[in-house]
């Protein structure tokens, strides 16, 4: 069996910078407990620029094919789970990062990286979820696990024109939360208010530089996608038995601040891992994005663009300027 298709490809060159050129691949068998997925949709991650970028920290090997989501039909397997026909999405593990991912019209995955598409959901809704979806839904299920109710105030969501962030905005808005969406983008306003956000902060506005071990009490809890300083200052900024999760770290990696906020008010710091999450917490949150998690305005969330069109899009995430979800359709 030889299969020819078609991909984005990023390359090495002998300078030593990275380009990416749509290319032509093949593929000449299945190994045992593999599946191999025609790709409808993929969609754009802060990871897969990163990974389009030559970042050896996310992709180690080149030439590559980024994307570490995809969703599609099952084209061929070799594994007792999966025939050919079924409707299945792929987010994380190695996906996109060194096996090859979903910039490409197939991937070839393990078995156990497959999950079956809920009824609810078309392809390209899965992918306008994606990684990022999927990282909102598992911050939002460990608010509400931690006793985070509407009833309890307001809700902060750092980032929130970003993947992550402008999907959490929506979410928690359906679930009848009040939102203060935080982000650095004045333009955003009417974006992030047909979202349901209640409130809109400014970042320059919001992030606390005056060195206070505790602020004064704004919200109930956060979702943040920012990390650094951002993250300190909503720590700083909860209700007593505050709840705050943390996802991403283009802010910066470092936490500076002090053990204060969590032994005197019991603030409850929640690291929100989506890529190596076992498959029955999987399942779980992807069935509420599917029913009753899921926006009205999931399709105003996204902008479908072409492998041809990525270069544009994954330089808009380096300036600052991608707003809401690109979801490639391959």
């Amino acid at each position: 069996m030889v299969k020819i298709f078609k991909a984005l490809e990023t390359a090495e060159q002998i300078d030593g910078t990275y380009t990416s050129k749509i290319v032509e691949k093949q593929i000449e068998d299945i190994p045992e407990g593999k599946v191999l997925v025609k790709v409808e949709y993929s969609s754009l991650n802060y990871k897969d620029a990163l990974s389009a970028k030559g970042n050896k920290g996310v992709t180690r090997k080149y030439p590559h094919t980024p994307g570490v989501d995809a969703a599609g039909t099952v084209e061929i397997s070799s594994s007792s789970i999966w025939k050919k026909g079924d409707k299945v999405l792929v987010t994380g593990f190695d996906l996109g990062m060194n096996t090859d991912g979903g910039f490409g019209q197939y991937i070839i995955v393990s078995e156990e990286w497959v999950i079956k598409l809920p009824t609810t959901l078309s392809t390209k809704e899965a992918m306008i979820y994606g990684t990022a979806g999927f990282t909102a839904g598992l911050s939002i299920q460990a608010l509400i696990r931690n006793g985070i109710t509407p009833e309890n105030g307001i809700i902060a969501v750092s980032g929130s024109t970003g993947g992550v962030g402008s999907v959490a905005v929506a979410i928690l808005a359906k679930l009848g939360f009040q939102v203060a969406a935080i982000s650095s983008k004045d333009e955003a306003t009417p974006f992030l208010k047909a979202l349901g956000a209640s409130e809109i902060i400014s970042r320059q506005d919001f992030e606390d530089k005056s060195g206070k071990i505790l602020l004064k009490p704004r919200f109930a809890a956060a979702i943040d996608t920012v990390g650094g300083n951002i993250l300190a200052t909503l720590i700083k900024s909860l209700h007593y038995d505050g709840v705050v999760t943390t996802c991403g770290m283009v802010g910066g990696g470092e936490l500076n601040t002090t053990v204060f906020p969590f032994i005197l008010k019991g603030i409850q710091l929640i690291g929100i891992d989506s890529v190596e999450i076992p498959l029955e917490k999987r399942l779980s949150v992807w069935e509420h994005l599917s029913t009753d998690w899921k926006p009205q305005q999931l399709n105003d969330l996204s902008k479908e663009i072409s492998l041809e069109e990525l270069h544009e899009y994954i330089d808009r995430i380096f300036s600052g300027k991608m707003q809401g979800r690109a979801v490639v359709k391959i």
